[in-house]
């Protein structure tokens, strides 16, 4: 493999892996409603 290829493959492995990062964080960032029913009754609360 040469310099070029390692290279490329660096670079797309990085990529991969601020794509992966960025899901995530916009992933916990959603906002929203979560509605839980448990032995209390139930739970509303605002995210």
């Amino acid at each position: 493999m040469n310099r070029n290829t390692l290279y490329i493959v660096i670079a797309v492995l990085a990529v991969g892996v601020a794509v992966i990062g960025f899901q995530l964080y916009k992933e916990r960032q959603t906002t929203g409603v979560e509605i839980n029913l448990g032995e209390n009754g139930i739970s509303i609360q605002q995210k």
